[in-house]
C-alpha cells in the first residue's frame, strides 16, 4: 500500500505548537518498502488566507485540503488541529504528535504502519483521530462528525 504523509512544520523543520493550517510548510513523506522516505517540501501559501475574518476559516481549510489532495496525501501529522479537523478527517487520517521533530515520528509511524493501513483501508467516510505520545500511537477512539 502506497501511503503519503504531510508533516506540518516550521521553516526550521520542527513541529510548531500551532494548528496544521498555520504551519509554514509541509514536508511530504512516502511509504516505500516499509520505509518512510522524504519526497518533497511544499510551502503553505494559505497560512494567512481569510484569517482576518475568522481563525480556522472554512475557505482556508478547503484550500489546504485541495493542495494536499493534489499531492495524493493520505495522512496529516501535526502538533495540533483546529476546528477544520471536522473537514480534514473526511479526506485524510489526522495524527497529533507530541514530539518536536519529524525524525522522531518517522520511526514510530513505521512501527505502527499496520494500524495506519487498517484505518485507511477500513475508512467509512471519516477517519479516526490518532495521537502519538511517548512513542506510542493510538486512536482517540471517536469519529469527528459534529
Amino acid at each position: 500500500m502506497n501511503i503519503k504523509f504531510a508533516f506540518a512544520v516550521t521553516n526550521e523543520g520542527f513541529f510548531p505548537k500551532t494548528h496544521f493550517g498555520d504551519a509554514e510548510k509541509y514536508l511530504i513523506y512516502q511509504l516505500e518498502k516499509n520505509q518512510i522516505n522524504f519526497d518533497q517540501e511544499v510551502s503553505n501559501s494559505f497560512i494567512d488566507l481569510d484569517e482576518g475574518k475568522q481563525h480556522g476559516s472554512k475557505k482556508k481549510g478547503e484550500a489546504i485540503i485541495a493542495l494536499l489532495k493534489g499531492k495524493d496525501i493520505d495522512v496529516m501529522v501535526s502538533r495540533q488541529f483546529g476546528k477544520n479537523i471536522k473537514m480534514i478527517n473526511k479526506h485524510f487520517l489526522p495524527i497529533i504528535v507530541s514530539e518536536e521533530t519529524p525524525d522522531s515520528i518517522i520511526e514510530i509511524l513505521v512501527k505502527h504502519i499496520q494500524l495506519i493501513q487498517d484505518e485507511l483501508t477500513e475508512n467509512t467516510g471519516e477517519y479516526k483521530l490518532f495521537t502519538i505520545k511517548h512513542g506510542i500511537m493510538e486512536s482517540v477512539g471517536k469519529k469527528l462528525d459534529k
